[in-house]
């Protein structure tokens, strides 16, 4: 006898889980009177379709979004996504680009650029690898490498290492590292450098922030400014020897 009542019940129930806010909102409970005379089937079934008519009320009171609100929204979304997809196509251009130049660079670097005995070259010189000169140079050379001399160069040079072995250099010498000038070599020049070893034969001021040391075959004929300097037994200078680039405060020693 209580199946339309427990079947609203339910229902009810069911209705203010689906829609928002049911809960709070108070249903009009309808009640049902089993103990007295037969059911009105017909009765219960309108008292039903209140309540759907009800519950489709408020689910159709929920507001929905405008047609044009939700084009705006979708072509904001497009926007953002085709702006940030821009900008990092432009950004992996951009680090494609910086990995190939600097793998190219690289690259060059290792490069040994060889001058040959039978060459002779008129002009300027210029590498970012290392040059190794057997040949002829009438100009300057400049390369971020080592610089090698077996043959002759008439001008200056530049680079990060610089060796001379039986070469003749007539130009100034800097080098961001040590210059080696071997037996046999005649450098008529200032030499620059953080470091030096002279054992040939240097015409020309030698100005180095780290040690020097002047071997046996060497001669040097022009000053010597360094950190310190080692001058072995047979070498030959002529000029003076000054190691301004020392720790030692050398007027401190004398204050009285």
């Amino acid at each position: 006898m209580g199946f339309f009542k427990d079947f609203k019940e339910d229902f009810n129930d069911a209705v203010n889980e689906l829609v928002p806010g049911g809960n709070d909102s108070p249903s009009e409970d309808v009640m049902v009177n089993t103990l007295d005379g037969d059911i009105d089937v017909e009765s219960e079934l309108n008292k039903l379709d209140g309540l759907l008519e009800k519950v489709t009320k408020k689910v159709d009171g929920s507001p929905e979004p405008s047609v044009s609100a939700t084009v705006n929204q979708q072509a904001e979304v497009k926007s953002f996504f085709d702006t940030n997809k821009d900008t990092k196509v432009e950004a992996a251009k951009t680090m494609d680009v910086m990995g190939n130049a600097n793998e190219n660079r690289a690259t060059a670097s290792n490069e040994n650029a060889l001058i040959t005995s039978g060459m002779k070259v008129t002009g300027n010189l210029e590498s970012i690898g290392s040059i190794e000169v057997q040949g002829i140079i009438n100009g300057d050379v400049s390369c971020e490498g080592k610089l090698v001399v077996t043959g002759k160069i008439n001008g200056n040079s530049s680079s990060s290492e610089f060796f001379a072995d039986a070469a003749k250099i007539e130009g100034e010498v800097i080098t961001s590292g040590t210059a080696k000038v071997g037996v046999g070599s005649v450098v008529i020049g200032n030499i620059s450098a953080t470091s030096a070893v002279i054992a040939g034969a240097v015409k020309g001021d030698i100005d180095v922030n780290g040690p020097v040391v002047v071997d046996t075959s060497a001669v040097v004929m022009g000053n010597i400014k360094s950190r310190s300097v080692q001058i072995n037994n047979g070498a030959v200078i002529e000029g003076f020897c000054s190691q301004s680039y020392s720790d030692v405060d050398v007027n401190s020693v004398f204050a009285v």
